[in-house]
């Protein structure tokens, strides 16, 4: 069976509504979104997005940048509290 993965779907959202970077394909798993442009708009926005997309609740006390500052990151927040 096959891992679940929010990556794809966060990619497409973010790249699409939040940020814009040149080469999204380029722009890796692990590299910085808040760096890329990410705001405190774009966080509210982005939240709202996941937890309607993969029915999680997500803490207001844990967004800080250990789970909202990659790909990656978001993934494993998400995994967290999907179980």
């Amino acid at each position: 069976m096959q891992e679940f993965s929010a990556i794809p779907r966060l990619r497409d959202f973010i790249f699409q509504e939040l940020i814009f970077v040149e080469s999204p394909d380029q722009f890796g798993n692990d590299d910085d979104l808040l760096e890329a442009g990410m705001d405190s708009m774009g966080i509210m926005r982005l939240i709202m997005f996941i937890e309607d997309e993969f029915g999680v609740t997500l803490p207001d006390t844990e967004i800080e940048p250990d789970n909202i500052g990659s790909f990656n990151a978001l993934d494993n927040w998400i995994k967290k509290h999907k179980n």
